[in-house]
C-alpha cells in the first residue's frame, strides 16, 4: 500500500525520479505484472514496464533509497544499504535506535543533526532516517505547538485506524465489515515510544525522550484511508481554547519556510464545524492532498489546564509515503544528499 503511494506521489514530485525498483519474490519480472494496484488510478506506464531488481547494484548512481520493507527484512537490508546510500525508511526496525532520527519534518527537523553521529559511529557512507508509525505522525504534529505553548504533562489518545494501515490484503472482510477491532498488534507501544522520541531533544549524539505521560487505545475501523484520533491533554499551564486553536492553525515548520514541493501551506487545518473532521470528506484536505492534519472539536477538558480535540491524518500519505518524500526533500535542500 505504501509502495504504491510512493510511486503515485513520486510520479509528479519535481525533484526525484524513480530509477530502480527492488523486490524479492518479484525480482526479474515487470512491476506491472506482479503488482495488484489498489489505488484510484493505474500506475504510470513507464513504471509498469520497469523490471524489478533483486538488489541495488553497487555501482549504481542512485542518490537515495526509499524503503517500505517488512520490519524483519528491513533490519538486515536497510543496514546493508546504509553503508553506501542515504535511506529513508517506513519500517520500524531502526526507529528506536538512539542515533537514528524518527522524523516529522515540521516537528523535529533539528533531529537530522544525528546523521553525522550515526555515520561516524557505524562507519557508514550513507545513513538511515525513519518516519514514524502512521498514527504517531498525525498526533505529534498537533502536540508540537501545544507543547511549545503550554508544556504538556499527560496525553490520552484513542485511535480509529483505517484498514489500509494493515496493508494488502489487510484485515479479512468478515472481520472488519460491521465491526470494530479494539486491538492492533504493537501499535500502542509504538505510538507511545515514538511520540516521546520525536518530541525529545538531542544530547551527546542521541535523543533524550520527552517526559510527557501518554496512554493509547488503538482500534481498527471499517474505513479505507484516514486515521482519526480522539485526544485529551493536560498541561502545566492554563489552556485557552481559542489560543490553542490559533497555535495549531498557524503552526509551520522548516518545510514551509523552505517551500518544499510536498510541504502543505498549512500543516494543521483547524475546522470549526461540530461534526468535523470526517474521513471521507477531509482526509485529502489542504494544498497538498493528504499532507495536512485536520483538527476539529477543540474544547475544554476537565479543568483549566486540559484540552480535548479530534484529529484526522491520511495514514498512507502524511503517515507514510508523503512524510518520507517530504523528509527526502528536506535532506536534499539541506545538503545531506551527495549527487
Amino acid at each position: 500500500m505504501v509502495g504504491q503511494q510512493y510511486i503515485r506521489l513520486l510520479d509528479t514530485e519535481p525533484w526525484f525520479e524513480i530509477s530502480i525498483l527492488v523486490g524479492k519474490k518479484s525480482a526479474g519480472k515487470l512491476y506491472g505484472e506482479v503488482t495488484e494496484w489498489v489505488g484510484e488510478c493505474d500506475p504510470p506506464s513507464y513504471i509498469k514496464k520497469m523490471k524489478v531488481e533483486e538488489q541495488v547494484p553497487l555501482n549504481s548512481d542512485v542518490d537515495l533509497l526509499f524503503s517500505c520493507l517488512p520490519s524483519d527484512a528491513a533490519k538486515e537490508q536497510e543496514g546493508l544499504y546504509a553503508r553506501s546510500y542515504p535511506l529513508v525508511s517506513n519500517a520500524s526496525a531502526y526507529r528506536m535506535e538512539k542515533d537514528v532520527p524518527v522524523l516529522v519534518p515540521e516537528v523535529n527537523s533539528n533531529h537530522l543533526g544525528l546523521i553525522s553521529a550515526q555515520k561516524e559511529g557505524r562507519g557508514w557512507k550513507g545513513f538511515i532516517v525513519t518516519k514514524p508509525n502512521c498514527t504517531t505522525a498525525g498526533l505529534v504534529m498537533t502536540l508540537k505547538p501545544l507543547d511549545d505553548l503550554y508544556k504538556i504533562k499527560r496525553v490520552i489518545v484513542t485511535t480509529m485506524q483505517a484498514v489500509s494501515g494493515a496493508g494488502f490484503p489487510g484485515v479479512p472482510s468478515l472481520q472488519i465489515i460491521d465491526n470494530i477491532v479494539p486491538y492492533i498488534k504493537d501499535e500502542e507501544e509504538k505510538l507511545i515510544k515514538e511520540t516521546k522520541k520525536i518530541l525529545g531533544r538531542i544530547k551527546d549524539g542521541s535523543i533524550v525522550d520527552n517526559e510527557l505521560m501518554l496512554a493509547a487505545s488503538c482500534n481498527r475501523v471499517p474505513v479505507i484511508d484516514g486515521h482519526t484520533e480522539s485526544v485529551y491533554i493536560e498541561a502545566e499551564k492554563e489552556i485557552d481554547v481559542e489560543e490553542a486553536k490559533s497555535s495549531m492553525a498557524s503552526f509551520k515548520g522548516l518545510p514551509q519556510e523552505l517551500k518544499l514541493p510536498m510541504a502543505p501551506e498549512k500543516p494543521i487545518i483547524v475546522m470549526e464545524g461540530s461534526d468535523r473532521p470526517q474521513t471521507r470528506r477531509d482526509r485529502n484536505a489542504g494544498s497538498v492532498p493528504g499532507m495536512s492534519v485536520v483538527v476539529g472539536r477543540v474544547r475544554k477538558g476537565l479543568d483549566r489546564n486540559s484540552l480535548q480535540y479530534t484529529l484526522l491524518s491520511h495514514n498512507t500519505i502524511r503517515g507514510a509515503a508523503g512524510n518520507a518524500i517530504l523528509t527526502a526533500e528536506l535532506l536534499c535542500k539541506l545538503g545531506y544528499l551527495e549527487r
